[in-house]
């Protein structure tokens, strides 16, 4: 072939190739196996995450990824969710399915028609994607102006993927369909059906349950997760969606295009208020309860909460007292070391476990303690320590990773204990049939807030995030459903608040970075959202946190 009519893969783990410009990934991909025996779903291309539909007009290096690696599963769940919604558009017209949260490793959807969920009705779904799958049918996809995607949309009776392209600063939407089902092109998918033979479905709730392949072994399904606490605050969380009559973003984008989003804001934010006062009043019925203790992942906003709580909790006639378990790490020469050697300082075990619990119990008895202080710099403790009791009119708040892990406070007994998990479980949802990421809200939090006050730039903080992902699958969410309550500390307007701050952190990143690919992905997923300006934010919001001037010292 000429020079002109070739380009030069650099293919991971296989060596260069050389094809015909115009040659798809997918093309490339069948010239060899990956000795997984798993099927490529979609490459990385110079640091860019790409489907394999995907044409190269320049020399490149490619990685092609299968499902062990996470931007493939992404694309795994996109696809699969595509094919969900199309069969339910084929056997129920007339049905609603929603999408909703994460359950493990699926995605709950809530189904209405004219009976309820069941199922004989799992099953005609189960065995329309089999046939669908069985297929092989191609995505296809095509780029349409702005007006020709909102007219396309309406017409085939989707008013509000209408909505949200209409308020999109886009001039041009690529739209993605397979058979009558159309969708915005929200990332990358497999080439085609044929490529999502793994998936369950099972009853949940007034719902259902799809499930993805397990990671650990991608050619069966993962099995569901029962939590039921969880459950139940983002059924609350559905509830509250309710009262302020925004679901999804195009819904919301409206409210800041007609500019009513200010009592919006107001009434979100006395949502969080009136639910910590709650959980401040069942402290308070509960008359033996003496330790409040709170966790939740990163940048779920826990600081902040401890701190509304405090102010509810002296309503209630009681007096607070934090006790920072900071203080309490062992000498540096006594840390754990994780697998690679270094200090792991979110192990359990890096806490001074006997002299926490003793001066816990001291304190329980009226007696007199003295804080230690670790000094950070040295990795010893340093000084005597601050003396403190406690009155009957007090109660100890700690705040922590390992809040909810009864090897933290094992000596106390559970009637003198009160556990809270807090995180940012998203209530918006992008459209029925596209969710919001838990996790991509967090992540995007942490961002904001490490540039702001831990000046680390976006590429620190997202090469960062896997690491703080693993300590919070070990630490905190194998303990959650043991919380007494849980608060949702996500609000459904701030994506529209970290978008102008976030967006040149990331645009900051360059080309070859490992985290361009991660970064190109929260740029289009924060395109969705119209901006607003921060002054909206009330000044005890939990958000200011992240974006600062808040009226709480940290």
């Amino acid at each position: 072939m000429s020079q002109e009519e070739s380009i030069k893969l650099i293919v991971t783990g296989i060596g260069t190739r050389e094809i015909h410009r115009g040659t798809t990934l997918l093309e490339v991909a069948k010239s060899f196996e990956d000795k997984s025996g798993l099927p490529f779903l979609c490459a990385k291309v110079d640091n860019d995450i790409r489907g394999l539909d995907f044409k190269p007009e320049m020399d490149c290096t490619v990685e092609f990824l299968d499902y062990r690696h996470k931007a493939a599963q992404e694309c795994y769940r996109r696809s699969i969710t595509f094919v969900i919604a199309r069969a339910v558009l084929e056997l129920y017209r007339n049905a609603r399915l929603v999408i909703g949260h994460s359950i493990g490793n699926g995605y709950y959807y809530d189904f209405s028609t004219d009976v309820p969920v069941s199922d004989t009705i799992l099953s005609y779904i189960h065995e329309k994607m089999r046939t669908i799958i069985s297929k092989d049918e191609p995505f296809e996809k095509r780029q349409l102006t702005r007006a020709e995607a909102v007219a396309l949309f309406k017409k085939e009776g989707y008013p509000e993927k209408a909505r949200l392209v209409q308020n999109l600063n886009s001039d041009t939407v690529e739209v993605i369909s397979c058979w009558k089902y159309l969708d915005i092109n929200f990332g990358p998918v497999v080439p085609s059906t044929g490529f999502l033979e793994v998936f369950e479905l099972k009853q949940y709730g007034s719902g259902f349950v799809l499930l993805f392949p397990s990671p650990a072994n991608p050619k069966i399904a993962s099995e569901i997760k029962d939590q039921p606490k969880i459950f139940s605050v983002y059924r609350e969380s559905k509830e509250w969606g309710k009262i302020l009559e925004v679901t999804n973003v195009g819904r919301f984008n409206q409210k800041i295009q007609d500019g009513t989003v200010s009592d919006f804001i107001k009434t979100a934010e006395a949502l969080h208020e009136k639910k910590i006062a709650l959980i401040a009043d069942e402290i308070s019925r509960r008359k033996t309860v003496r330790i409040a203790l709170i966790a939740g992942p990163s940048s779920s906003g826990k600081t902040t909460f401890s701190k509304r709580l405090c102010i509810q909790l002296r309503v209630n006639g009681l007096r607070p007292v934090a006790l920072s378990l900071d203080n309490y790490f062992l000498d540096r020469a006594h840390t754990p070391r994780d697998e690679d050697g270094n200090y792991d300082f979110e192990d359990i075990h890096a806490l001074d476990l006997e002299l926490f619990n003793h001066h816990l119990n001291e304190l329980l008895k009226g007696r007199e303690i003295h804080v230690p202080k670790f000094d950070f710099s040295t990795g010893q403790r340093k000084g005597e320590g601050t003396p403190l009791r406690i009155n009957q009119d007090q109660i100890v708040i700690i705040e922590g990773i390992h809040g909810l892990n009864d090897e933290l406070t094992h000596s106390v007994p559970a009637q003198y204990k009160f556990k809270i998990y807090i995180s940012a479980l998203t209530q918006l949802v992008i459209d029925d049939y596209n969710r919001i990421s838990t996790t991509d809200t967090r992540l995007i939090r942490r961002t904001v807030r490490d540039q702001k006050y831990r000046s680390y730039n976006a590429h620190d903080t997202i090469s960062r995030w896997p690491s703080v992902r693993r300590g919070e699958e070990r630490n905190i969410f194998p303990f959650q459903e043991g919380a007494d309550m849980v608060f949702n500390s996500a609000l459904p307007y701030e994506l529209s608040i970290l978008k102008p701050v976030m967006e040149p952190l990331l645009m900051d990143i360059q080309p070859d970075a490992a985290t361009y690919s991660e970064a190109r992905r929260l740029l289009r997923f924060l395109a969705l959202f119209k901006p607003l300006d921060p002054k909206e934010v009330p000044p005890t919001s939990i958000l200011r946190e992240f974006i600062g001037d808040s009226s709480f010292h940290y």
